[in-house]
């Protein structure tokens, strides 16, 4: 990296304490001994569609927004002792492909039993940061010991980002359509605006009215507070 130390890949077990997610030192990180190609990062949203009868379109709804993914390209692992890893000196004995793709699976893949689950990683790339679980890896191995034994492989890892259920719950508590929301009201609010903000559809205005007790709803006076809850 330009101006410093070249940052290389990590891979690192994690453990979740009361929502919080942290690096477990008492476990091996993975190290990449050369940087991938590049990384794709995806973000994703999920819509419902409603068909109502007679009409020729659906309409389209806003339903979730699903969790984003990450896939590294091209990983090289090499053990031909071309490429010296970052933490050895450069008389020591290569280390073997098999050995590093061991590793790799120990620590993003093995099935975790204590847990019943797939391991937790971070993912710490330079000011990249990352936290999830493998949901595949591929191995293409390019060259062979005239026994067979791979020297040298690319790998490509998805990965799809992890949240913990205390996160999910915040979030929803700022966002969910599924939740009741208290709403002060500011100069210049309409219902059908305020409407459209929490549910994406303005024409829920007369039932939030009604349920407010709202006489004049064209009129909302600032500093009112109004609910909002789940409708269908």
């Amino acid at each position: 990296m330009a101006g410093g130390k070249k940052a290389l890949l990590t891979i690192s077990p994690c453990t979740v304490n009361n929502g919080k997610i942290n690096v477990d030192s008492s476990k091996k990180t993975f190290e990449a001994m050369i940087n991938p190609a590049g990384y794709e990062h995806t973000y994703q949203l999920s819509y419902s569609k409603k068909r109502v009868l007679g009409q020729p379109g659906t309409e389209t709804k806003y339903n979730a927004s699903d969790p984003e993914k990450i896939v590294l390209k091209e990983l090289i692992f090499d053990g031909t002792g071309v490429v010296k890893p970052a933490n050895k000196s450069a008389n020591s004995t290569p280390v073997s492909v098999k050995n590093q793709i061991e590793l790799l699976k120990n620590v993003v893949y093995t099935y975790v039993g204590d847990e019943h689950e797939a391991p937790i990683v971070q993912l710490k790339w330079g000011s990249f940061l990352f936290y999830g679980r493998v949901e595949s890896l591929k191995f293409d191995y390019t060259l062979f010991k005239p026994n067979g034994e791979p020297l040298r492989a690319k790998v490509t890892l998805t990965f799809i980002e992890y949240q913990s259920s205390e996160e999910i719950s915040k979030e929803a508590e700022q966002s969910s359509p599924d939740l009741t929301h208290i709403v002060e009201v500011k100069a210049g609010d309409t219902l059908p605006l305020l409407c459209y903000q929490i549910y994406r559809d303005c024409s829920y205005y007369t039932d939030v009215a009604r349920i407010n007790n709202l006489t004049n709803f064209r009129n909302l006076k600032p500093g009112i507070k109004l609910q909002f809850p789940p409708l269908n």
